[in-house]
């Protein structure tokens, strides 16, 4: 039921209400102490009993049919206002010195009825309220009743105010009702939009406070309770201050309160030491009502570092473009010396080595720009247990044995998996450089161990080191853009591993080895298919 038809329902029972205070003053009138209120005697002492019981029977019926929505309205409006003119018809004929009280009281009925009918049915209840006024003075005045009569004047005058009230007040009541349409419509919207602002200021990822003079918390959006360490069901109560959740943060309201100047500095609130920029605003000018809106730096640097890395992307694949011109001169350079006949065998390998890692290089820059350009990369079957293998007697021709132990680990003769070759160098490269620079103790080489095995029925690579290993503080950070702990460091490296890693459909992750030491597990696709 929309709200314009509750408040014709309401209507209608107010319209019942007052039909029944009617009949009951006509039973007074007949049956109580009022009988002499009237002055003057009655013409059908039998017909005014009638109709005084009768009307007050209907009257009880209609005020408890009002409060039943199965019942439609417009047909008790119509079935009401036909008693009260029948009621009043008859009251009028048995007693005919109250015929103008009873007139004007029926006045009311038709214009609450027209009210609530449309216009055609209210000017037709008039029209037949003005027909029966009119037949009853025709018919008292045929039948010679030697009872005084009201005038004619009398009777044709209320006849054009019944009329006169069913379109003025069917008029008001259209009008009341497109207004209160318009009203609720209008409301609708309003409170769909303060919903809709709600909604957006709860999901935004700007934290928001509103916070009164007392330092009462008002309003926080979901970002501004995750950064001030709550969770759970937003709570309620006075108790949830400003000055008990966050301290700092209170005190810097009452400063810019007190100033008008806000500190730029940022600011640790909450158990998980979030780092915020609160900006302060006044709600309103005369009321201490403060809005506050919490930055997360975090997410700031985040953005820094996308703009930084597009930027990196760029330049790399400038750079790469550079490298490859002198590493193909290189590279044509050393095949030629390998022909010579002038060179010993003893240089020759040392030739061989160039070439080789020539090729390595020129491989790691078709990586970059491929990672620069979002290429995808082109997976091939193979087996991990080969390419360690390949790989750790390439990497032990670049690196002595002084600076690093490499071996190859586990005992499985075939571990298939699906993975650009490529990438699978360049990662292993680079985080066997990272095990190298970080993954040993105090005046000791590293030892490092390389793994190819089946885990969970998947294939992975395993860069295991003895090192002091990675605190757990920063562990979750390893795999960030510029992230380091080496002041030599760039913080590209895991990140690129990592990202080669997710061009082939695996993962890089960190894992914590109880003994001391870093692990770095790729995990790949299964190429079980190649080994049939």
């Amino acid at each position: 039921m929309t709200p314009t038809d509750r408040a014709m329902r309401r209507e209608l029972y107010l319209l019942a209400l007052y039909r029944t205070l009617e009949a009951a003053l006509l039973a007074l009138a007949v049956f109580g102490p009022l009988q002499g209120v009237f002055g003057g005697e009655a013409r059908d002492p039998a017909l005014a009993v009638a109709v005084a019981a009768t009307y007050l029977v209907a009257a009880a019926v209609l005020l408890l049919l009002s409060g039943r929505e199965s019942v439609p309205l417009p047909a008790q409006v119509i079935f009401g206002v036909i008693i009260d003119i029948a009621a009043a018809t008859l009251a009028t004929h048995a007693l005919p010195h109250a015929g103008p009280g009873i007139a004007m009281m029926l006045l009311f009925n038709v214009g609450a009825a027209a009210l609530l009918l449309p216009l055609h049915l209210g000017l037709a209840a008039a029209a037949l309220a003005s027909g029966a006024l009119v037949a009853q003075y025709m018919v008292v005045v045929i039948a010679g009743s030697p009872i005084r009569e009201r005038p004619l004047a009398e009777v044709l005058m209320f006849s054009v105010s019944y009329l006169a009230m069913a379109s003025l007040t069917n008029f008001l009541g259209r009008d009341m009702r497109e207004t209160r349409t318009l009203a609720d419509k209008r409301g609708a919207e309003a409170a769909n939009l303060a919903e809709i602002n709600e909604l957006i200021i709860r999901r935004m990822r700007v934290g928001v406070l509103m916070v009164d003079g007392s330092g009462r918390i008002r309003m926080a959006n979901e970002a501004a309770r995750i950064l001030l360490g709550e969770s759970g069901p937003e709570p309620e109560g006075p108790a949830r201050t400003l000055p008990k959740i966050s301290p700092a943060l209170a005190m810097r309201v009452a400063e810019w309160r007190r100033s008008g100047e806000a500190d730029d500095t940022p600011l640790t609130i909450g158990e998980d030491g979030n780092e915020v920029l609160p900006r302060f605003a006044r709600l309103l000018a005369t009321d201490d009502t403060t809005l506050i809106f919490l930055d997360d730096t975090s997410l700031v640097s985040r953005r820094a570092e996308s703009l930084t890395l597009a930027a990196m992307g760029r330049f790399s694949a400038s750079l790469a473009h550079e490298i490859r011109n002198p590493l193909a001169a290189i590279s044509y350079a050393t095949q030629l010396l390998e022909e010579s006949r002038d060179i010993g065998d003893s240089d020759r390998r040392l030739l061989q080595i160039v070439h080789q890692q020539c090729m390595r290089t020129n491989a790691i820059v078709e990586s970059v720009l491929s990672l620069a350009r979002r290429e995808r990369a082109q997976p091939e079957q193979v087996d991990l247990v080969g390419q360690v293998r390949a790989f750790i007697d390439d990497y032990r021709q670049t690196c002595p044995e002084e600076n690093a132990s490499l071996r190859q680990a586990g005992q499985r003769p075939e571990v298939p998996a699906m993975v650009d070759p490529r990438h699978l160098q360049q990662a292993l490269t680079s985080l066997t450089n990272n095990a190298v620079r970080h993954g040993h103790q105090p005046g000791e080489a590293a030892r490092i161990t390389i793994n190819a095995d089946i885990l969970d029925g998947s294939p992975v690579i395993e860069i295991t080191d003895r090192g002091p290993g990675i605190p757990d503080a920063v562990a979750h950070q390893l795999f960030r853009p510029f992230f380091t702990t080496s002041e030599h460091g760039t913080g590209l490296g895991l990140y690129i591993a990592h990202e080669l890693c997710r061009a082939n459909d695996g993962r890089l992750e960190y894992v914590s080895l109880p003994g001391g030491g870093a692990c770095f597990r790729i995990t790949l696709r299964n190429g079980s298919a190649m080994l049939g």
